[in-house]
């Protein structure tokens, strides 16, 4: 599975999950979902 695929069902998550979040809040959760992937990216070998 790519993991841009993981990354994009995360933040589609949270943003269903949260809409009422903010915009700023919206781009910080993006971009800890984003480096959450490349740990997954470095230990799972994608």
């Amino acid at each position: 599975m790519n993991i841009f695929v993981i990354w994009l069902v995360m933040v589609i998550a949270w943003n269903f999950g949260y809409p009422q979040a903010s915009p700023a809040a919206d781009v910080i959760v993006a971009v800890i979902l984003a480096l959450f992937n490349i740990v997954l990216k470095k230990y799972l070998k994608f």
